[in-house]
């Protein structure tokens, strides 16, 4: 696994021996290229949720967001960014140990992007959007983007804008 954009660039993620699917290389960097036209990285405030590896979060560290939170309910997870971070000597990166759905529905401070991966069988993706736009989580012009299997579909979901496919890979778009 690699940081694909920004100042890390090509920089390589250790090896893991935590049962993850992170997201892939392909993937990853098809929607950081459709997120580069449409955000100021510069002014961009971050979460992301379910991080896994953090390999989500180095990528928008990287590429100069000014603050990413990085929320896991693993402590392995979150001991692994933190052993991850302070090797790429990142100092914008704030890593919180909680379940998503319950950090979402006790924060109440607005992201310009939000980028959640939860397990492709997480039987609670519906409650993702939900709870980002009644808590009013994303800034006026902000993006929730949600990493999910072909055999989940969020076509009908409010402020449901777009999906995008890479391989095995759907992110869908909310605004």
């Amino acid at each position: 696994m690699r940081i694909s954009g920004g100042n890390l660039k090509g920089r390589k993620v250790p090896d893991t021996k935590l049962h993850l699917r992170p997201t892939t290389n392909r993937a990853k960097q098809g929607l950081f290229n459709i997120l580069h036209h449409r955000l100021d990285w510069a002014q961009c405030s971050a979460l992301d949720l379910f991080s896994g590896t953090g390999s989500i979060t180095y990528e928008l560290a990287s590429r100069g967001c000014k603050d990413v939170t990085s929320v896991d309910i693993s402590s392995g997870n979150c001991n692994f960014i933190r052993t991850n971070i302070k090797q790429f000597q990142l100092s914008n990166i704030i890593i919180v140990r909680s379940d998503a759905l319950s950090f979402l529905r006790s924060h109440n401070v607005p992201y310009d992007i939000i980028i959640a991966d939860p397990p492709y069988d997480y039987e609670h993706y519906n409650v993702i959007p939900e709870l980002v736009f009644q808590k009013n989580l994303l800034k006026e012009g902000g993006y929730l983007v949600i990493e999910h299997s072909k055999r989940t579909s969020f076509k009908d979901a409010l402020r449901y804008t777009e999906q995008r496919t890479y391989g095995e890979v759907n992110f869908s778009f909310f605004q």
